[in-house]
């Protein structure tokens, strides 16, 4: 696929998803990265991994798929990180995320600040700021950047409302699910409809745009005009683990190569519906496949 001009930078944790089944990649920035790469935006790693074989893996596996990974550092005395990962009966997974481990020791440099600098949207989440060092660099990127994506993926216990609200307020756009909506309406003291409550929060935190995504429900897009809805896709789940990296990597992708936001969310919501009928969060896929499951 031709690569656009446009350039992301994904910041935070790297990792092996333990399944039942074997190892898989992961790690939401990670994923993020992965199909916005594969969906033709240069993509670019910040992160940190263990002098181990299972970091080796990992960079392999990125270099393999195009993923830019100049930026990922190497700790001498942390793993690689990995997280346990277990499915019920419905393909949802749980997590026990392993601590601490390399990506908890993210710094800053001249480099990885002029990375950010120059990319067209920087995309993190709240999972890696659970350490203070990584957290205070995440922190000091944030001050250089011209697009700021926010994927809030809650992780119990590894985070607090200070730091999710902290984040918030930084950012332009918005991402979370169904559930997050709930707890971060409960914080903010909003006793209201799930659209309301949407609608409320991204008020409070001033955001461009807020995502939410519905599960099987589609997802929902709210800017400063209107809400827009994307329809959920009839799928046969295998598990959802990178269902919603791969929903956020599809969105900005279209939206940086200049879609509509219909469209954008459209294929976004396809996207994840498509990662969600395979195993683990980063199955190769092209756009014609997204497409066609849009078309039935």
């Amino acid at each position: 696929m031709k690569k656009s001009a446009a350039n992301i930078v994904c910041f935070g944790e790297v990792l092996w998803d333990l399944l039942p089944t074997g190892k898989v990649a992961g790690g939401a920035p990670m994923n993020v990265a992965f199909h916005a790469n594969q969906l033709g935006v240069t993509s670019h790693m910040i992160s940190r991994i263990g002098n181990d074989d299972l970091g080796k893996d990992l960079l392999n596996l990125l270099t393999q798929k195009g993923v830019d990974t100049s930026l990922v550092q190497i700790d001498e005395i942390y793993a690689t990180g990995s997280v346990k990962v277990t499915l019920d009966e419905k393909g949802s997974p749980s997590y026990e995320i392993i601590s601490p481990v390399a990506w908890d020791f993210i710094d800053v440099n001249p480099t990885i600040i002029s990375a950010v600098h120059n990319a067209d949207a920087f995309v993190y989440g709240s999972l890696a700021a659970r350490n203070e060092t990584t957290r205070n660099t995440l922190l000091k990127l944030l001050e250089s950047v011209k697009l700021k994506v926010f994927d809030v993926n809650l992780r119990s216990p590894f985070y607090n409302k200070s730091l999710i609200v902290q984040l918030l307020h930084k950012a332009d756009i918005v991402k979370m699910n169904d559930e997050e909506l709930v707890v971060i309406g409960e914080w903010l003291g909003i006793n209201d409809t799930e659209a309301n409550t949407a609608i409320k929060i991204k008020t409070h935190f001033n955001c461009q745009q807020l995502i939410v995504t519905r599960g099987a429900e589609g997802a929902w897009l709210l800017d400063e005009k209107e809400m827009i809805t994307a329809e959920g896709v009839s799928i046969e789940v295998q598990d959802t683990i990178g269902s919603g990296d791969s929903f956020l990597a599809a969105y900005i992708s279209k939206m940086l190569q200049g879609e509509s936001l219909e469209s954008c969310l459209q294929f976004a919501a396809a996207t994840g519906a498509y990662v969600a009928t395979q195993k683990g969060g980063t199955p190769d896929f092209t756009e014609a496949i997204i497409w066609e499951l849009i078309k039935k």
